[in-house]
């Protein structure tokens, strides 16, 4: 295998482990290319970083790496969080070359690692541009979080061939077929927090976890609930991550019972009769949470897209019609078809005997 594709792999490895650190992998090769000298990827928050990983799965492996070429999907980490930067690690090891594929957009690194690292006389290269795109996308999140200051926002729906979300009477399992919902749970294991509305808490009483693929982590499970309507047996609870309920409701007996239950309460201002969506993102944000993964109903939807805070839909269509039923998002009326909100395709893939799409927002900018 190349070494940027099993770098690449080895960062794809790294999903539903490393969050909220990015993903990353690196390869160590000999300086002919001939032989893969060591590899890792980065592990759990506060666990080795990717270089440090191959560095030691070099020596266990009793090769020296002075000369050698390194390959790693992001820029070496230049500052001394829970682990200690990476770029004097391999400064340290005697590396020849440095391969990078994109930078690193955390202040605390952003050119840093790359400067100490040419500083100490080791060469620096750059992946190719659909390396270095692969790369941005697997930290989409992260990126998002670094330059925005705000998760990469992702709804999630699955729907019918005409945009039917369930029957009038709320029927909607199951639309899409096994292999859509679990590739569905795969999205989920991506994401920091899992986020839906209140109407879907009472009506489909969801647990929001990751079941149906394996992970390392779960991600918090998180609910718009303007008035604490809740139930304190909701299924949310019998998962052991965290619950966060964001709220305007005062009702210290709501707010006692479901704090009991191990929820968390963070009031939200209300404007024009809503929770202020952008103060519930930007406390993910300061929570570490890189991609946030909505399940909800038409109502939050159309929320969350009509305030412009949806960078991307996870669509899955099932290859039926229903007629009537209910919307993907509540939106419009409009008047015009320049009043529609624009999306772009990104991808379309067949996964069972359902669509998946993803559409981003035009003016998305977490992976530019």
């Amino acid at each position: 295998m190349k070494p940027w594709l099993l770098t690449l792999a080895l960062a794809e490895q790294a999903v539903g482990l490393t969050d909220p650190n990015p993903r990353v992998g690196c390869v160590i090769v000999s300086a002919d290319g001939s032989a893969v000298l060591g590899q890792g990827h980065t592990q759990a928050a506060g666990g080795p970083h990717a270089e440090v990983m191959a560095l030691r799965d070099a020596q266990a492996r009793g090769h020296d790496v002075r000369g050698a070429v390194v390959y790693v999907t992001l820029e070496p980490c230049a500052h001394h969080g829970r682990t200690p930067p990476c770029c004097d690690a391999l400064v340290a090891a005697g590396v020849g070359r440095v391969e990078i594929a994109a930078g690193d957009p955390n202040p605390l690194v952003n050119g840093q690692g790359t400067a100490r690292i040419a500083a100490a006389g080791i060469a620096i290269g750059h992946a190719p541009a659909d390396v270095a795109r692969r790369a941005r996308e697997l930290n989409i999140g992260f990126f998002s979080r670094m330059q925005r200051g705000r998760p990469w926002v992702r709804i999630k729906i699955a729907a019918s061939l005409d945009g039917r979300t369930a029957l009038p009477n709320g029927a909607s399992q199951w639309i899409t077929g096994a292999q859509a919902r679990a590739d569905g749970h795969a999205w989920r294991r991506r994401a920091g927090a899992v986020l839906t509305g209140i109407g879907t808490v009472l009506a489909d009483d969801p647990s929001l976890d990751v079941r149906l693929v394996e992970t390392a982590m779960q991600p918090m499970r998180c609910v718009v609930d303007a008035r604490l309507d809740t139930p304190p047996r909701a299924r949310l609870f019998e998962t052991a991550s965290p619950v966060i309920l964001f709220t305007a409701s005062t009702d210290a007996a709501r707010r006692a019972a479901l704090e009991e239950r191990g929820a968390e309460i963070v009031d939200v201002p209300v404007h024009d009769g809503r929770l202020e969506l952008e103060v519930v993102l930007a406390n993910l944000a300061a929570r570490h949470v890189n991609e946030l993964h909505v399940e909800a109903g038409a109502r939050l939807n159309g929320a969350l897209l009509r305030t412009g805070q949806v960078d991307e839909l996870l669509l899955y269509l099932a290859p039926t019609l229903l007629g009537a039923g209910r919307d993907m998002a509540a939106l419009g009326p409009f008047e015009a078809l320049t009043q529609g909100l624009p999306f772009d395709f990104h991808e379309a893939t067949r996964v069972g005997a359902d669509l998946r799409i993803l559409a981003r927002n035009r003016s998305a900018t977490g992976a530019s």
